[in-house]
């Protein structure tokens, strides 16, 4: 009988902006490679999968789309003679999908329950067209990820390129300089061929290009071996010092004889060699006496395979659902996913996609593509979940994670916190953030009449400075820093230079930070850099952790003494006056003006590390780049416009505005903070006084009895010279199924190993995450 619904005239083909997600279930992670295929949807291109979960049912009984299409890959079998060449991630040409797999398509129709539709009739013929050639949402997203990296700079728009009687002459096939033949740039002010810096992976370069920049002050110039027909290549400008995009790149490339037609790329663009430079820093796979480590599999031991720099992404996850807080609100195995009309889109979606991915244990096996055996070289690791959707979802927005560059592991956890904090969460269930909260208390004594001030500040995680101390004519070599000394110095006592608003004396204060309460989860990064000609430099410095429990009780605050006399409370004045070396040398450290001044007016604008720790617990404050806002303690006709807005903002989530009101009010006019109470608070309907005291305890702010004591649950390492660039990897205390006792895991990209040798990664770790016992 023949399907009526395939002439519905819904049916047309993606248009060029729509995402088609033909790759993998939107809700889960099976994908077209599963035996049972991935169902596209005809009418939205929403992918859902067959089987087990069946994603692609539900769609239809929640939307009532009726028409999907049934897309099933495998492996061609290719007969060799010899082993099968290593793929190259960025080979310039790569094997095309049609190369390496077979692919079987199938059109089913849910409420004529037909799997095998005719596909030639009504529009079918033109849909299933559009969405097999159709590029996928991954590939889409990553394209624009990589088109956003650049953008013209003044030197590229307003460049005037000198006069030339004969371009055709000019050789571009060797440096003007040297003998080189490769990796050659072309000055586009006058046409100079130089070769380029030597770059990793072997590229050799004599910086030639970079010399006749310097000493002519051209400063933009195109690789020669990048142009492609499509008008893209390499374009750097020497004096931005950053690669950037010509609008006029075809017409100034044919002034001196080179026309896009015809032209195919030859060499790698910087970005590429950039990501495999990074995917090339291997932690070793090997054991002291070079036994190759043990892969594992099962729950909660999957890979998260490199979309390219996101190395960063995956050991953040991999250490975040470690966390029970984490598991339990996002594992949710017996249950549907939520109902939304764009599950990509949704991050509660995505983020149960991913616990169910990393936790569940139905995708950690070996790669079947992997030959092994006793004469085999490889070791049968996992393919690893590709975290496309989760990935461009929670960068979305962000200046820096929606790109394709390497970023900071740290920042990233500081975006993610915030990101899941804005997120609802509804019918008793609590933001998982809230375990890693816990409330710093700033103690603030006159030296000259005693009078004292207390600030508590709440934070998720606490940055540590680690003190570099050069071991005596071993070069770079420093004494090992114990955590409990960062500690101490952290809570030390110091004198700072304030007057005092009491007695006027400008002897200056002591000020001591303690912890108020202290998390389920402590979330430690561990500094360790200094300044070379004002740039931040990564330093080896060993950072020496208990493998047993840390007690973390002695750095709680003490009680407030009851004779204690509090210092008056007064008006912001109406400007502000940063410390201008203090500016500058947290400006050199790449931390906007904005943001160091807020920094140094919360923190009594004369200490440095002191306002840098503020900048680390703050940075994902949804106000943190909005000007500095003076005299609020007057409770002007600003401020109140200040609420309106925060009430309006938490108004768009559906909450109302009297509600809105006491939670901004019982937060200190925090809007993240507030959206949190109103969840945390669902069934208090009536105004009454909060207290801090009076939350329970855990919940939101941390615990403030003894004992606190804590294990390590995590850490996050990262090996390269900045944490822009490298590679990340998590190693994970983690319960093995033949093991009584937890046993430390490596999650690198998609291999997971068992681990060993753990006491020089930890003391080089960037990350560490701490459990309440």
């Amino acid at each position: 009988m023949a399907c009526v619904h395939s002439s519905a005239a819904d049916l047309q083909p993606p248009g060029s902006s729509q995402a088609v997600y033909r790759e993998d279930c939107t809700q889960c992670f099976d994908s077209i490679d599963h035996e049972l295929g991935l169902n596209v949807c005809l009418h939205c291109f929403n992918g859902g999968c067959v089987g087990e979960n069946d994603h692609a049912l539900l769609h239809y009984q929640r939307f009532g789309h009726s028409l999907a299409l049934n897309i099933r890959r495998t492996p061609k079998q290719v007969q060799r003679d010899e082993p099968p060449p290593k793929i190259s991630k960025l080979a310039i040409a790569a094997e095309t999908e049609e190369d390496r797999y077979d692919i079987a398509t199938s059109v089913v129709c849910y409420p004529c329950q037909q799997n095998n539709v005719d596909e030639t009739s009504g529009n079918l013929p033109a849909v299933i067209n559009g969405i097999m050639t159709a590029m996928t949402f991954s590939k889409r997203e990553e394209v624009k990820a990589w088109e956003q990296e650049f953008i013209p700079c003044e030197h590229t728009i307003s460049l005037v390129q000198q006069q030339t009687e004969d371009a055709q002459s000019k050789d571009s096939s060797q440096c003007s300089s040297c003998n080189l033949k490769e990796n050659l740039w072309i000055c586009l002010e006058c046409g100079n061929i130089g070769c380029g810096r030597s770059q990793f992976g072997g590229t050799q370069g004599n910086s030639h290009a970079l010399a006749h920049a310097d000493a002519s002050s051209h400063p933009v110039a195109v690789k020669l071996g990048s142009i492609t027909a499509e008008g893209s290549a390499d374009i750097y400008c020497y004096s931005c010092n950053e690669e950037r995009t010509d609008p006029e790149l075809a017409n100034h490339l044919a002034h001196w004889g080179i026309f896009l037609a015809g032209r195919e790329k030859t060499e790698k663009s910087l970005m590429e060699m950039q990501v495999e430079h990074n995917l090339q820093w291997e932690f070793s796979m090997t054991t002291e006496d070079g036994r190759e480590l043990s892969p594992v599999f099962g729950p909660g031991f999957t890979g998260l395979a490199n979309l390219g720099n996101s190395c960063y992404l995956s050991s953040i996850m991999q250490s975040i659902f470690s966390v029970a807080g984490f598991q339990n609100r996002y594992y949710r195995p017996l249950e549907e996913p939520p109902l939304c009309q764009a599950p990509a889109q949704d991050l509660e979606t995505q983020l149960r996609k991913l616990a169910d991915g990393l936790l569940s244990g139905r995708y950690s096996r070996p790669d079947s593509r992997v030959a092994t055996g006793p004469d085999s070289p490889e070791v049968a690791h996992q393919k690893g979940l590709a975290p496309a959707m989760f990935k461009y979802l929670i960068g979305q927005g962000h200046e820096e994670f929606s790109t394709m560059r390497q970023q900071d592991a740290f920042e990233f956890l500081l975006h993610l916190f915030k990101s899941v904090s804005l997120t609802k969460h509804q019918n008793g269930e609590v933001n998982p953030v809230q375990d890693f909260r816990f409330e710093v208390e700033q103690r603030l004594q006159c030296l000259s009449c005693k009078k004292v001030r207390y600030k508590v500040d709440e934070q998720d995680n606490i940055s540590l400075a680690v003190p570099a101390r050069r071991i005596l004519g071993e070069g770079n070599r420093f004494e090992p820093v114990t955590l409990s000394e960062c500690l101490d110095i952290f809570t030390a006592e110091e004198v700072v230079e304030l007057t005092c608003p009491a007695c006027n004396s400008s002897d200056g204060f002591s000020k001591k930070i303690s912890f108020k309460t202290l998390p389920r989860e402590l979330a430690i990064n561990a500094r360790r850099f200094e300044l070379v000609n004002w740039v931040p430099t990564k330093l080896d410095i060993p950072l020496v952790v208990d493998d047993g429990a840390v007690d973390l009780g002695h750095y709680l605050a003490s009680e407030h003494s009851t004779d204690e006399e509090l210092l008056p409370e007064i008006d912001e004045p109406a400007s502000f006056q940063p410390d201008l070396a203090a500016m500058e040398q947290l400006s050199s450290m790449g931390f906007p003006a904005v943001r160091c001044e807020k920094a140094l007016h919360a923190t009594g604008n004369s200490d440095t590390e002191a306002a840098m720790n503020w900048l680390f617990a703050h940075m994902e404050d949804p106000d943190i780049d909005e000007p500095l806002a003076l005299g609020k303690s007057t409770q002007g006709a600003g401020a109140s416009a200040h609420d309106e807005a925060k009430i309006a903002q938490l108004g768009e989530m559906g909450i109302e505005v009297a509600r809105a009101q006491r939670a901004l009010s019982a937060t200190d006019g925090d809007v993240n903070r507030a959206l949190d109470w109103v969840f945390s608070h669902p069934d208090e309907e009536t105004p009454q006084e909060d207290s801090k005291d009076e939350q329970p305890k855990g919940a939101p702010h941390g615990y403030s009895d003894l004992p606190a004591q804590y294990n390590l649950r995590s850490i996050v390492c990262h090996k390269g010279t900045s944490v822009h660039a490298g590679h990340y990897v998590a190693v994970i205390r983690k319960t093995l199924s033949d093991k009584a006792d937890p046993s430390w895991v490596m999650f690198n990209d998609e291999k997971v190993v068992k681990f060993e040798e753990l006491d020089q990664m930890k003391q080089s770790a960037y990350m560490y995450f701490f459990t309440r016992l």
